[in-house]
C-alpha cells in the first residue's frame, strides 16, 4: 500500500504531465487527442497506468449491463477522468466519482483541457471514503 506522501507526489507528477500536455496542445481539442498524448506523456515519465478499461458492475453477484469506462487508473490508486469542454457539468464529478468508488480509488483529478490555463481552472480534486485510510 502507497503513503499519503507517495499518492500526493503521484497527483503532483500527473498534474505535470497534463501540464505539459497542455502546454503543447493548447485548448479546442478532441478529447481523444489529449488523452493519447498523456498517455505517452505518463509513459514517459514511467508512470504505470490502465486505460479506457472496462469497469465491471457486480451487484449481487449480478453482471450489470452498464458500459462505463474509465480515462485513466493511475498505479492502482488515482483515477484520472479527461474532458475537452466549455462549461464543466455535475454529471462529471458524479463520473469521476462512480469510478473512484467502484475502484476503490481514494483520489481522482478531473481535467479539462478546454481552458486557457490548465492548473488554474482546468484540474479538479476528488476525494473519497479510501482517503482517510492514508491519514
Amino acid at each position: 500500500m502507497k503513503t499519503l506522501k507517495e499518492l500526493n507526489n503521484l497527483v503532483y507528477q500527473v498534474n505535470g504531465a497534463a501540464i505539459e500536455v497542455h502546454k503543447h496542445l493548447g485548448p479546442g481539442l478532441l478529447e481523444s487527442v489529449y488523452q493519447e498524448c498523456l498517455a505517452y506523456e505518463l509513459t514517459l515519465r514511467n508512470i504505470k497506468f490502465l486505460s479506457e478499461n472496462h469497469l465491471p458492475i457486480n451487484y449481487k453477484g449480478y453482471e450489470t449491463s452498464t458500459n462505463l469506462r474509465y480515462d485513466f487508473f493511475i498505479e492502482d490508486i488515482l483515477v484520472i477522468e479527461l474532458k475537452a469542454v466549455d462549461e464543466m457539468k455535475p454529471i462529471f464529478d458524479a463520473q469521476i466519482l462512480t469510478y473512484m468508488k467502484l475502484l476503490k480509488a481514494p483520489q481522482g483529478l478531473l481535467i479539462n483541457f478546454n481552458v486557457k490555463r490548465l492548473y488554474d481552472d482546468g484540474v479538479k480534486s476528488f476525494v473519497n471514503e479510501f482517503y482517510y485510510d492514508f491519514i
